[in-house]
């Protein structure tokens, strides 16, 4: 009996201070993650509750907030705001398109950066400045590029005796030329499809120089396999993104001309800050979140051509 107690005296007071251990653990990781948490409490899950509330609602920022429960989707939804549609159709076009582009530009030049090259080091801090440079900036720059009388492009058109455009200024062109501009940000996706070509294994290439094969067979058969699960996360992320653009709207078009570039993005601010109607705004905002989700979702459903070395 005595053997016994001891032995049970001996396992609790293990338990007792691993417990005691693990609480002071506990309380010391949430003190230093508690900014973290509070911030996104604070600045994430507490508007989003408010503008899940106030798209219910007609509210204009002067006034009170008045109940008129999904009034304003209803609205969006059956037409009778004439810009929604119209806002969502010029995004899903520029996203169509911009998207698989940025794509087949950032891999080629992540592609060639991988290659045992001189000075190969300042190449790929070139092609990634452009993503630090504040995107005002960028704008003001790309707005004197593309000036029909004095802009650089225009200039060199001339220059090389071919017809001029009107880039940004234009209705016809205005789409394409910012789905142009928008391959100067993608620095960060060329890093992200470098990480993923230095992580395919050598041996792969080396089995198709065994069995005969050119740069072709080894491009098909063994790199775009093997940096599917990188290419499935810039399209993801590509796509996120697309959704979201508003800069070059803002500052450069101004959702012109004749709203051709009325990005879903600037709407939903000019509802908001131009036009006072924090509502109408809100429910924008919760569609967007809607049809991001739902379209990721389909992403992910449709991802079983992406392949990981580990399994699924």
């Amino acid at each position: 009996m005595i053997c016994t107690e001891s032995k049970k005296n001996i396992n609790i007071k293990p338990k007792n201070k691993l417990s005691d251990r693990r609480r002071k653990e506990l309380i010391t990781g949430l003190v230093f993650a508690s900014p973290v948490i509070l911030g996104f409490i604070i600045f994430v899950v507490g508007p989003m509750i408010a503008s899940g509330y106030f798209s219910l609602t007609d509210y204009s920022i002067a006034s009170t907030p008045k109940w008129v429960g999904f009034d304003n989707y209803k609205n969006l939804l059956t037409g009778g705001d004439p810009f929604f549609y119209k806002s969502l159709i010029v995004t899903t076009i520029f996203v169509i398109f911009s998207v698989p582009i940025q794509l087949i530009f950032s891999l080629m030049i992540a592609m060639l950066l991988n290659n045992d090259v001189k000075f190969k080091g300042v190449f790929r801090t070139i092609f990634y400045l452009p993503t630090i440079v504040p995107a005002a900036a960028s704008s003001m720059i790309w707005i004197w590029l593309m000036d029909p009388d004095l802009g650089l492009f225009n200039t060199i058109l001339r220059s090389l005796g071919m017809p001029t455009s009107k880039w940004i200024f234009d209705e016809k062109t205005v789409l394409p030329s910012l789905i142009i501009m928008s391959l100067w940000t993608t620095g960060s996706t060329v890093i992200i499809f470098l990480a993923g070509l230095q992580g395919v294994p050598k041996q792969l290439y080396e089995a198709v120089e065994i069995d005969g094969g050119n740069s072709i067979h080894k491009f098909i058969n063994v790199t775009v396999p093997m940096i599917t699960p990188t290419l499935f996360f810039n399209l993801v992320m590509g796509f996120i993104n697309g959704f979201q653009t508003f800069t070059q709207a803002y500052i450069m078009t101004n959702g012109g001309p004749n709203n051709s570039s009325l990005f879903y993005a600037f709407y939903l601010y000019r509802e908001a800050f131009s036009n006072f109607r924090m509502g109408n705004a809100s429910a924008l905002a919760w569609i967007l979140l809607i049809i991001i989700a739902v379209f990721t979702f389909i992403l992910f459903k449709s991802s079983n051509w992406v392949y990981y070395e580990g399994g699924k």
